[in-house]
């Protein structure tokens, strides 16, 4: 058999097809499974020694040929195809490039930055704590101890108790622990905010199992009411971008603050473009068409507290307060339904997100008020 003569051949005929679909054809006719070349190679088997040293390079030879003509044309053919779609084809530049998808900030999130920015003018740092929690740090160190009524106040998420353990686990129900370890660790005196999550068994139009506080703490000398309240004034004002805001601070009770006050501010509502009522802050609520609204707790450190810290009562004094990150964004943005937060929907932050390039920002914060 001639195999030199049946490698040009086939050489001719790779080299005279016209497409790739042609081409591809051809490489199955010589080099697929029941291709011609193939066949030869199958042969080689059957034959003697000495036959397969003559004959295996040719059949070789002949594949080798064929496989390098079939690669040579292909090339060939995509150069000529990519050429003709580049001059057939044509992008006009003048057209605005299409929408691609875009993330947002969540509203929590775009809060959470904006509660630092303004503590940070203030001169707090941010402390963070661990939300699996022990019930000394979330309850014990906060004056709760076992007996303690306000523990009924929880509705906490308690873990299964190990046996030998010296402390029960569970969701931290508040931040406030983060107080107790911060005090623990660094001393006196101290000005932080704590923000995160917290858990509770609760769900509704207003509460959710996981939610967001940001607690304050401040520990110093000579600390009263007055800083607690001028703090909380501060902090409002530059928070919903109005100098009109106006606080009331009525008396409560909280184990871990004594005394104890809550915080109203007053506000009106209007009806939005959607037609719906939204409380907006400002004036005081025993104004015409103004009422109150319970915002957040505070008070005077207890002495136990300071106590469980570490440090000494008759030294140092401090005030706290906590309030809802998740209810602060409601009342700014117009939310109606705490639920909707946790959701996951994406045309709910569509709608309430902020662009990570063009997120408002807060008229020059704290420093810029007189």
């Amino acid at each position: 058999m001639n195999y030199d003569q049946l490698g040009h051949e086939a050489v001719a005929r790779i080299a005279a097809a016209g497409d790739l679909d042609a081409l591809e054809s051809l490489r199955v006719e010589f080099l697929g499974k029941q291709g011609s070349v193939s066949a030869l190679l199958k042969t080689l088997g059957g034959l003697t020694p000495e036959e397969r040293k003559e004959t295996g390079p040719k059949i070789h030879g002949l594949r080798e040929s064929v496989s390098d003509a079939l690669a040579a044309r292909k090339a060939d053919l995509e150069a000529a195809e990519m050429e003709a779609r580049l001059a057939t084809e044509t992008i006009d530049l003048t057209l605005p490039a299409p929408d691609t998808p875009k993330g947002s900030i969540h509203p929590v999130s775009q809060v959470m930055d904006e509660l630092a920015e303004i503590f940070a003018d203030l001169g707090f740092a941010v402390a963070t704590g661990p939300e699996i929690e022990d019930d000394w740090h979330n309850f014990t160190a906060l004056n709760m101890p076992e007996s303690h009524p306000a523990r009924a106040m929880h509705d906490t998420f308690y873990f299964p108790e190990q046996a030998g353990a010296e402390k029960r686990m569970l969701l931290r129900t508040h931040t406030s622990p983060v107080q107790v370890r911060t005090m623990l660790e660094r001393g006196a005196p101290l000005r932080i905010i704590a923000p995160g999550r917290v858990y509770r068994s609760d769900s509704d139009a207003t509460h959710t199992p996981m939610f967001h506080q940001v607690e304050g703490l401040v520990i110093d000398r000579d600390i009263h009411l007055g800083h607690l309240k001028w703090t909380l004034e501060t902090f409002l004002k530059a928070f919903f971008e109005r100098d009109d805001i106006v606080l009331r601070l009525r008396p409560s009770y909280f184990p871990f603050t004594e005394p104890s006050v809550e915080v109203d501010v007053g506000f009106a509502l209007e009806t939005g473009p959607d037609g719906k009522a939204r409380r907006v802050l400002g004036g005081s609520g025993d104004a015409p068409g103004h009422a109150w609204m319970e915002l957040l707790g505070s008070g005077m450190v207890n002495a136990r507290v300071i106590e469980f810290a570490g440090l000494d009562p008759s030294e140092w004094q401090g005030f706290a307060f906590g309030v809802g990150v998740d209810r602060l964004a409601m009342l700014k943005y117009g939310m109606d339904d705490l639920r909707a937060f946790f959701d996951g929907d994406v045309r709910w932050l569509r709608h309430y997100g902020f662009s990570a390039f063009d997120q408002p920002t807060l008229s020059g914060g704290v420093g810029a008020r007189p």
